[in-house]
């Protein structure tokens, strides 16, 4: 996907969650949103990403870097975001993830990232998340896991293992609390 196509794939959600899920995004939206405190994070890591691909690494660090002093969220430039990423809250966030699937929801204060100092960004050591999963706020991903798709983990839980798809996790350690019907939308 291009980055535009990607962006406007974020802005549709940032409309749906908005309460605006029947407007269809627009360049000009794009352009419209970029001061809402909830969407220029996602473009400021989106242009990261971008620019960490096209192998820019020192302006992809400094628009991460940016993105941590105005908003508080810290988002690996490495780390591959599906589209649809909305972020209802930045501050104390850390995604430090191998990869995050489309239609991803983080709250604020949540740690996704490497049981221990990984310096070198190993993905093996950084979690997989699928695709339409919730991490509520507080929630702390670790390790070289997978999350399943659509997947929501409770506030304030601790994951440390895989989990599969279509379930609810939560506690210290987390563990599945409910299956979900795989119909039914998070």
């Amino acid at each position: 996907m291009s980055l535009t196509s990607i962006l406007l794939a974020d802005l549709q959600r940032q409309y749906h969650f908005g309460g605006r899920g029947g407007v269809k995004p627009t360049v000009g939206g794009l352009i419209l949103q970029l001061w809402n405190p909830r969407f220029a994070p996602v473009v400021l890591q989106r242009l990261a990403h971008n620019l960490y691909e096209s192998k820019i690494g020192f302006l992809a660090r400094f628009l991460s870097s940016v993105n941590l002093v105005l908003f508080g969220i810290e988002i690996a430039m490495r780390c591959e975001i599906g589209p649809g990423l909305y972020l209802p809250h930045t501050v104390g966030t850390v995604i430090g993830a191998s990869r995050v699937g489309s239609n991803a929801v983080i709250y604020h204060q949540v740690t996704i990232g490497a049981k221990e100092v990984d310096i070198g960004y190993h993905e093996e050591k950084r979690p997989v998340i699928g695709d339409n999963v919730i991490i509520g706020s507080g929630a702390k991903v670790l390790g070289g896991i997978t999350i399943g798709h659509n997947v929501t983990i409770g506030a304030n839980a601790v994951v440390t293992q895989s989990v599969p798809d279509n379930v609810i996790v939560g506690g210290i350690p987390a563990e599945i609390i409910q299956s979900r019907d795989p119909n039914m939308p998070n």
